[in-house]
């Protein structure tokens, strides 16, 4: 087994109320209606755990599942750390954060995301695989933000999204 990592980091401005965007991100329910290739997130506490479909990476498949632990910070800041229940090993991980600020005709969200998977590959297939993990990682933020705006029925700034 070999791990492969990814990072991505995005920001825009919302033209919606920061509590509205900080309601969707922190409803499990909601979430997985949202996100695609999110199936659901079950909740003990501020531990969650995410499970998404099946997919395929470079012939293996794998359908992951991951629990995070959650810190909320006053509709402001949501931190997440992968935490993998005692005694359990989990094959896909994430940390990261979203940071929520009022500004001038809505509310400012970044969000940084790291992700790992552990998958039955030589080494030598991580061009490959950070590849497609960075680009489902952007096809599944674009979809989001798309299935966001349409639920809080709102639009994004124009010129404000940046993503790294």
């Amino acid at each position: 087994m070999n791990r492969f990592t990814t990072t991505t980091e995005s920001e825009a401005v919302v033209a919606a109320e920061r509590k509205a965007i900080w309601a969707v991100l922190t409803d499990p329910v909601c979430l997985p209606q949202l996100t695609p290739l999110l199936t659901s997130i079950e909740t003990d506490g501020d531990l969650w755990r995410w499970s998404m479909i099946k997919l395929k990476v470079l012939g293996v498949g794998i359908q992951p599942t991951f629990t995070e632990r959650m810190r909320f910070t006053d509709s402001s800041r949501i931190d997440y750390t992968h935490e993998p229940p005692a005694g359990s090993h989990e094959y896909t991980g994430a940390e990261g954060w979203y940071v929520l600020k009022d500004v001038p005709g809505g509310t400012h969200l970044a969000i940084r995301l790291t992700l790992h998977v552990e998958l039955p590959l030589s080494r030598l297939a991580a061009p490959a695989v950070t590849g497609l993990m960075n680009v489902t990682l952007q096809r599944t933020g674009d979809r989001f933000v798309t299935n966001l705006l349409r639920h809080l029925d709102a639009e994004e700034v124009p010129g404000s999204r940046v993503v790294r």
